[in-house]
Order: C-alpha cells, then structure tokens, then sequence
C-alpha cells in the first residue's frame, strides 16, 4: 500500500570541497569555520558511514556519523547524513533537528565566507531544504513544510520533478489546491513515462476541485501499476461512487482486506495519515457506511 513516506525523498549527497575561511563572531571571539569537507578522523569516519549506508547499514551508519558530528560538529553534511538514516529509521523528529543543524550552518557559510579560489561555501542548500521540507511534511508541520520547499524551488532555480512534488503536497496539506495541482501537473509531465505514486495525489486534488473526469484518467493509470494497494481501491471506490455507480464502487471498495478497510471509518487516518481532502474524505465515509462498516 501507500505509506505516509512514500513521497518522502533523500537527496544524495552533496560535492565537497575544501575547508571555508575561519569565520569571526561579531563579539570577536573567534570560532571555528563551517566545514563542507571532513577533514582527518572524521573524513575516514565519514567515509566509513557513507559505505555503511550504500550497504543498507543504517544503524551502523548512524552510529558512525554521531560520532562525525562530536569529532566535527562545525560539518555541514556529518549532521544532514545523520539526519538521513534517522529517515530512514522512522525517527523523523530527530531528521528534522539534525537536518536544521546542517542548514543554519549552510547558510552561515554562504553569509560569512567571500568565495576564494580554492575555497568552497556551502552550495546544497535547496538539497537540505529539500529534506528537511519532506520530513516537516510527513512530521505534522505543513507550514514549516511549505516554507522549507518553496525555498527549496527557489533555490533550484529550474523545474525539479522531486521539489515539485513535494511542494505540491505541501501546498495540498496547506489547502492550496490549485496551486496545488499546477505543480502536481508540472511534475507528472516531467516524469511521464513512469508512473510515480504522488500521481495518486494528484488526482485526489483533481476530485476535490471537481475535476473527476482528469482525475479518473490519473487514477486509471495508478491503478494499473499499483492495482492492490489499499489507498488505490479506496479512492477508486470514491470515483466510482462519483461518477454514478454505487455498486461498482462498493465493490471497489470491498476489495480491501477488513483490517486496512476499517481504517477508513478513522477520521485520524483520513486527516493525518494518508490525509485525504475533504472531498474525498466525503466520499470514502459514505462508502464505508453503504458497506455497514461501523466503528467498533
């Protein structure tokens, strides 16, 4: 089935370059420059982690790049690859703290440091804003979501089928549906060829601005190439229902094992989890009750 995470992309990493200037505190105190390179024990720890995680390690990689971030904690990408395999691991609160570490960081290396030859400033901040965005959205905070991705599009300066995405899903959770759906538009065309599931989002947005007939014809698409998944059936079943058929769309939504079924009578499933629109909350509820689904 569809998880809350399955939109939730990590970037990759990020090119390094050599160490940035020292940078001086306004009271004059000096402190140690921001690193975009590990240098020394953390360069090989880091290395180390970086293989480890490749290898699918994650705890081992976690391990490993906490150690980086005690040994260097003035390196930008030590704390966003911790944030990674916090991901990875399901501790999104964690990613979110790690991941803002690396870009307040980030972005004091592009304030404080004149580009020198030889010397690098941090340059993947839409990559962190990316990430952190994507975890704020799966994490219960659209409007830091928001925030985060629209920089993050900003930043990118081109069309990105990755920020797209989830910035339509931000813009979505945030009631923005059609703004929502341009960008939702935009990155389907951008990945025609392979059916992507945040295509499924796209034609939840399509229904709640009465746009049922396009939405269907997305939503034929995703069944085709994920025709089991549970959130499938379900907002089959609405557009069923929509498009006059109420048998065929009880049918639909029959089809969903018991356990996964009930779970769309559960208001804090529909809002929060897989977080439908209204429109579709609407119409999965009726089918629910059609079918004697009760909550029990």
């Amino acid at each position: 089935g569809f998880s809350r995470r399955q939109l939730l992309k990590v970037a990759g990493y990020a090119s390094f370059g050599l160490v940035a200037a020292p940078v001086v505190a306004e009271d004059a105190v000096a402190v140690s420059p921001v690193e975009v390179a590990a240098v020394g024990d953390a360069k090989k720890l880091f290395n180390e982690g970086r293989a480890l995680e490749s290898q699918g390690n994650m705890a081992a990689a976690q391990r490993i790049y906490s150690k980086v971030t005690k040994i260097s904690p003035r390196f930008v990408y030590g704390w966003s690859n911790l944030g990674n395999t916090q991901v990875a691991m399901g501790d999104l609160s964690g990613a979110e703290e790690n991941y803002s570490i690396a870009i307040d960081l980030c972005r004091e290396s592009q304030k404080s440091q004149e580009e020198q030859f030889g010397v690098r400033r941090c340059s993947d901040l839409y990559i962190l804003l990316l990430n952190r965005g994507t975890v704020r959205l799966n994490n219960g905070m659209p409007k830091e979501a928001l925030a985060d991705l629209q920089q993050a599009s900003v930043l990118r300066e081109r069309p990105d089928a990755i920020v797209l995405q989830n910035l339509a899903r931000a813009k979505e959770l945030n009631g923005f549906y059609s703004q929502a759906d341009r960008d939702y538009n935009l990155a389907i065309s951008m990945t025609a060829n392979e059916v992507n599931p945040f295509w499924l989002r796209s034609s939840l947005v399509k229904f709640q601005l009465g746009n049922a007939k396009e939405g269907l014809d997305l939503l034929k698409r995703v069944e085709n190439r994920f025709p089991e998944a549970p959130e499938v059936r379900a907002a089959y079943s609405v557009f069923l229902a929509a498009n006059g058929d109420q048998i065929a769309a009880q049918r639909k939504f029959l089809e969903i094992p018991d356990r996964q079924r009930l779970k769309y009578i559960d208001n804090d499933y529909l809002t929060r989890v897989v977080s439908w629109p209204p429109a579709m909350i609407d119409g999965v509820s009726k089918i629910a009750a059609a079918v004697g689904d009760t909550k029990r």
